[in-house]
């Protein structure tokens, strides 16, 4: 007589995507876990700041921008593109263009006077 716990087979499912499923558009995948950098560099254009300016940024708007290159003006006067990959309900994590590769960072949302993304 063979016992299997009451939600399924005891190793769980398998690792990786289902068979026959292709990834779609965006950053490369990785390992289970890591997100990716963009496999290209930003656009070559700095886009034109809204004149409103924001105290805080909140997560719902800035949702729209996941997984897309978005163009960030900080509160300290610093500006870059970022590629966010992870959105928390005070910070934003993705990849930061420093001008020649993308480098994983984070910061807080309050910190953003502005963005838009492409």
């Amino acid at each position: 007589m063979s016992f299997l716990p009451p939600f399924g087979p005891p190793f769980g499912p398998p690792f990786g995507p289902p068979p026959g499923h292709s990834p779609g558009p965006g950053p490369a995948p990785g390992p289970p876990g890591q997100p990716m950098a963009p496999t290209s560099p930003p656009p070559a254009f700095v886009p034109q700041q809204q004149s409103a300016t924001l105290l805080t940024v909140d997560p719902g708007s800035i949702r729209r921008c996941m997984f897309r290159f978005t163009y960030i003006w900080m509160h300290n006067g610093s500006q870059f593109w970022f590629f966010p990959v992870f959105l928390g309900p005070n910070s934003i994590a993705g990849f930061r263009w420093n001008g020649f590769s993308w480098m994983y960072t984070g910061f807080d949302l309050r910190s953003i006077q502005s963005f838009t993304c492409t």
